[in-house]
C-alpha cells in the first residue's frame, strides 16, 4: 500500500501552496512547462503540482504523472464555486461523480471513451477513504455529484446547469482530469471547498476566500491519507 504513488493535482498556486511545507524529500522536475514536486507525504509516494487553470491544463499534468511519474491514484485539490442552494463558503465538496456542463450529452457516450453515462464515477476506494475522513474534521463536508466547465459563470448559467444536472458545485478542471483517469484506469478524486456561489460575485469571491478554502481542502486530504496510512487499503 505504502508503494502507492499518489499524484495530487491543483489548478493554481494557492491550492498548491499547503502542501509544500509538508512533503519530506522534497525533488522538483519540471516537464510541459509545468514543476513537479516529488516526496513524501504521510508515507505516501506523492507528486504534485499546479496545473494552471482550465481543463487542458488540468489534463496535461494529469497524464504526465500517470506517464513519467507513475502516478496509481490521482486526487484533484482546490477550490469551487456552490450550485445548490443549502451550501456555505467554505463548505468542503467531495465529487462522487463528475460530468462536463458545456459538452453535448452525446460527445462522450458515443465516442470515446464511451461513457455509459454523462458523469465519471470516483473511486469507490477513494470515496470511502474520504466519507472516514469526514467524521474527523471539524468543518462540514458533502457528498455528491459536480460538474466543470471552462469559465465562470453568470447566473443565467447557473440556473441552467442546476436544471441539466442538479450539481454540488462546478470548477474548470474536475472532469478533464477524471476523464484522464478513466481512460487510464487510474482511481480518481476530487475534493473542493467553496469560495463563492458561483454567481456574478465568483470572481471577486474567488480572490478573497481561495487561500483559506485551498488550505481546508488540502487539510482534508492529507487526512484521508493519515487514515490510509494508518487503517490500510
Amino acid at each position: 500500500m505504502k508503494n502507492t504513488t499518489i499524484g495530487i493535482l491543483c489548478a493554481g498556486d494557492d491550492e498548491l501552496a499547503p502542501f509544500l511545507p509538508w512533503i519530506e524529500h522534497c525533488q522538483i522536475s519540471e516537464r510541459a512547462m509545468l514543476k513537479f514536486y516529488c516526496g513524501q507525504l504521510e508515507g505516501f509516494p506523492v507528486t504534485t503540482l499546479f496545473s494552471g487553470v482550465c481543463r487542458v491544463n488540468a489534463a496535461i499534468a494529469a497524464q504526465i504523472l500517470i506517464d513519467t511519474y507513475h502516478c496509481d491514484v490521482m486526487i484533484n485539490t482546490g477550490t469551487a464555486g456552490a450550485i445548490q442552494s443549502g451550501l456555505n463558503i467554505f463548505d468542503t465538496v467531495v465529487s462522487t461523480a463528475t460530468a462536463y456542463h458545456d459538452v453535448s450529452a452525446d460527445i462522450l457516450t458515443d465516442f470515446h471513451p464511451w461513457l455509459s453515462s454523462l458523469y465519471i464515477e470516483a473511486d469507490p476506494h477513494l470515496l470511502t477513504l474520504a466519507r472516514h475522513a469526514a467524521k474527523q474534521v471539524s468543518y462540514p463536508v458533502v457528498f455528491g455529484r459536480t460538474v466543470t466547465g471552462e469559465s465562470f459563470i453568470d447566473d443565467k448559467e447557473k440556473h441552467r446547469i442546476l436544471q441539466d444536472f442538479a450539481p454540488l458545485s462546478v470548477d474548470m478542471e474536475s472532469a478533464g482530469i477524471a476523464h484522464v483517469c478513466y481512460v487510464n484506469k487510474i482511481p480518481f478524486l476530487a475534493v473542493r471547498t467553496l469560495t463563492d456561489q458561483a454567481d456574478h460575485s465568483a470572481p471577486e469571491l474567488f480572490e478573497k476566500n481561495c487561500q483559506r478554502a485551498s488550505a481546508q481542502s488540502a487539510d482534508f486530504v492529507r487526512q484521508m491519507l493519515r487514515l490510509w496510512a494508518t487503517h490500510g487499503a
